[in-house]
């Protein structure tokens, strides 16, 4: 863990520098991922079935790749109650918030004449990668999924790597609109979703969180679909006063540490003494977590407190953007509304960032390593586009065709000119 004191000479320079220090996973995997995706495109289901072998050692046939209907509702089944109760409350909620989203079509006519607009519709279908072994969270499902029913997508394609289905995860696949499952993983699925292989069609869009090789893959597979983003490891950033329970803000921190060995979590605070206390804090709750080992090398090598006026925290935040940020003090908006980069923000002392996990209802697919200076979170616009609408009669084309001739004709495009200047000569 790192220190900082906003009033040090070198504090700039030292904590840019922390900010800048890469941890993402090495580029060395590309090249087997570019040798993946070829036999796969090139093979189709056989280079997938051989892959499954070779990577997850599961012998798949074509006909038990699929996930069976019988096998989802029999697994699902096995989903403790209370479980189940909590997965349904948080996609009624995920669901509720990307609804409100939708944006409206429209259609208008401009004092030219020219009918002019915009209509939105739904991807016709989406593949969602879901992780396994400890990544293997049913909350990845909803927040993939349920926006793209929200949006209309017909198809929503899960892939998930081959073994046992956690029944909360398939709880989930239910409640999320999921239409398909099937048991493939790493780059060989997203090669899968973009290309087609046997029995799984192509997608249009591929979503959903994944290790160094799914999101080389989905980086390589970009331009044949669409894919949410290229994510890295967690990130959360905590502006507390010395009127929070240390023991919180501590909590906080880790939520985001046991996520990866290379997630990073901040404490920006105005107090030496509460800072303190915080570490100590963290300190004290790993050894409590079954998650410990992974949220020790987290902080150990990533996390970071920074002892600075609460004033200058806004700028700060800016300079991680991160992908959370909690504002843990009296008046949070003061603060927050000055912000201009971060993927979510969590107002006051009772807003801890695990609930935009789980049940707020906001999106938890969120941009990291920076990229909230210029990207959005995941929500129903990525399973939406906008086609433009465009009408002329004989008077408005009258207006607009002479102007289309000459920057045709500037731009040495005569065909583009004589499409305008036949009609206005007939």
């Amino acid at each position: 863990m790192r220190s900082f004191k906003f009033s040090d000479p070198g504090f700039e320079a030292a904590f840019a520098a922390f900010i800048d220090e890469r941890r993402e996973m090495p580029e060395e995997v590309d090249a087997a991922v570019r040798d993946v995706l070829a036999a796969v495109k090139a093979e189709g289901v056989a280079a997938l079935l051989q892959f499954s072998k070779d990577f997850d050692r599961v012998e798949l046939t074509e006909e038990t790749l699929r996930v069976s209907a019988d096998e989802i509702a029999a697994g699902a089944a096995e989903c403790a109650p209370e479980v189940r109760a909590a997965i349904d409350f948080a996609a009624k909620r995920i669901r509720a918030y990307h609804e409100r989203q939708r944006p409206a079509d429209q259609s208008f006519v401009d004092e030219a004449g020219v009918q002019l607009g915009w209509r939105w519709t739904p991807l016709e279908a989406v593949g969602i990668y879901v992780p396994g072994g400890r990544a293997a969270y049913p909350s990845t499902v909803l927040m993939n999924a349920v926006p793209a029913a929200a949006a209309g997508v017909s198809r929503i394609a899960m892939v998930t790597p081959p073994g046992r289905l956690q029944p909360a995860v398939l709880a989930a696949a239910q409640a999320a609109g999921v239409t398909e499952i099937w048991r493939v993983g790493g780059a060989q699925a997203v090669a899968a979703l973009a290309y087609g292989a046997g029995p799984i069609k192509p997608v249009d869009k591929i979503v959903g969180p994944g290790n160094a090789y799914v999101t080389a893959a989905k980086r390589r597979v970009y331009g044949t679909v669409g894919i949410d983003a290229l994510a890295g490891p967690s990130e959360i950033v905590v502006v507390a006063d010395a009127a929070n329970d240390p023991d919180w803000i501590a909590a906080d921190l880790l939520s985001q540490a046991e996520h990866d060995p290379a997630a990073q979590s901040i404490l920006i605070t105005d107090d030496e003494a509460f800072a303190a206390a915080v570490a100590a804090s963290v300190e004290r709750q790993i050894g409590q977590l079954d998650t410990g080992d992974v949220a020790a090398a987290s902080w150990r090598d990533h996390g970071a407190v920074v002892v600075a006026p609460l004033d200058a925290a806004p700028g700060l935040v800016d300079l991680i953007a991160p992908e959370h940020v909690e504002f843990a003090v009296e008046q949070p908006e003061r603060l927050s509304d000055k912000v201009r980069h971060a993927g979510a923000i969590f107002l006051g002392r009772y807003t801890p960032e695990a609930i935009g996990d789980y049940v707020a209802g906001s999106n938890h697919v969120l941009p990291t390593s920076r990229a909230a200076r210029f990207s959005s979170g995941l929500s129903l616009y990525d399973f939406i586009k906008r086609t433009s609408i465009v009408k002329c009669d004989a008077d408005s084309f009258g207006v607009l065709g002479p102007h289309t001739r000459v920057l045709a004709e500037a731009e040495g495009l005569p065909a583009h000119a004589r499409s305008a200047s036949i009609r206005l000569n007939r």
